[in-house]
């Protein structure tokens, strides 16, 4: 036991090798314990998020796209986070959106030698042709994934930015693109099983990068998700409240608003709060690149 390895990540942690002959108790506090030490580490290294949230805010207000490219766990984590930022912030397919190794069959069963071809990552991202507004946030918990160093060649001979999320320092792939959050989490309770830990702190940055630039760019008013579908029930019970929210209204005068502007949301909000009608409203949205904050200040007497 005890392979040697260059990745923090793949270490073998000595202390636990009796890990089976434990009480099932103990073996939950081991496993919550690591958790919750992996995203203090992520806590303490937020400045280096910082400046990611800001440049890809950045280049998506100017329409470009965010395209997540990993192997394996980190993979999937980036088509969970592309395929819920469609309906959560009313944005096409191609927005947000992520290659993995292995293809689409990666997604919901393991196909672990896709990872070792640089190859299929370098033309995964060159199919997208992508754009200098464009960013690559680059997944890998060891930083030494073929697939994901392959993606990032492209990406950056297009001029769009590279985003490294690595669960080590001084990796490949850290030195191979323009921003870099190192997260330094050392061995997992099962020696080299990367979707614990490390799963947990990259689920957690990907989700708070692809919320955060929603914020930034203007796809929520406040805390209110005011660019969401509404495609099924649920979502339109959540419209009404959004907009009741809002406009400090009752849920009966949001289901009328909503009525009256065909369902958008922001043009709802709008209209409740400015009186306008709403062709108005929905023009001085258009008029502030959808922003309800801006919207509601333009123009106000």
């Amino acid at each position: 036991m005890g392979t040697p390895s260059s990745a923090g990540t793949e270490k073998w942690l000595p202390e636990l090798a009796d890990l089976d002959l434990q009480p099932t108790a103990a073996l939950l506090r081991l496993f919550v314990d690591g958790e919750l030490a992996a995203l203090e580490v992520l806590r303490q290294r937020l400045d280096q998020l910082v400046p990611v949230v800001d440049a890809v805010a950045a280049r998506f207000a100017a329409g470009g796209r965010i395209v997540y490219a990993g192997a394996g766990t980190p993979g999937r984590l980036g088509l969970l986070d592309a395929a819920e930022c469609g309906p959560t912030f009313s944005l096409s397919p191609e927005r947000v959106t992520a290659v993995v190794a292995g293809g689409s069959p990666a997604a919901t069963g393991a196909r672990e030698d896709a990872e070792d071809h640089a190859e299929d990552g370098r033309s995964a991202v060159s199919a997208l042709a992508l754009h200098p507004a464009d960013a690559l946030i680059a997944v890998s918990a060891s930083g030494r994934t073929p697939f994901t160093l392959g993606a990032v060649g492209p990406a950056r001979a297009a001029g769009a930015l590279t985003v490294a999320v690595v669960c080590d320092e001084g990796t490949p792939l850290a030195a191979a693109v323009d921003l870099t959050v190192e997260l330094p989490l050392g061995p997992e309770l099962l020696a080299g099983s990367t979707r614990l830990k490390a799963g947990t702190v990259q689920k957690v940055v990907v989700n708070a990068l692809s919320t955060l630039v929603m914020v930034r760019t203007g796809r929520t008013f406040g805390n209110l998700m005011v660019d969401l579908r509404a495609a099924n029930a649920k979502l339109r019970d959540r419209a009404r409240r959004i907009v009741a929210s809002a406009t400090a209204t009752d849920l009966a005068t949001a289901e009328q608003l909503l009525g009256a502007t065909g369902g958008e949301v922001k043009t709802a909000i709008v209209t409740g709060l400015t009186g306008e009608p709403p062709a108005a409203a929905r023009a001085r949205l258009a008029r502030c690149g959808g922003r309800v904050r801006d919207a509601l200040g333009a123009g106000r007497r």
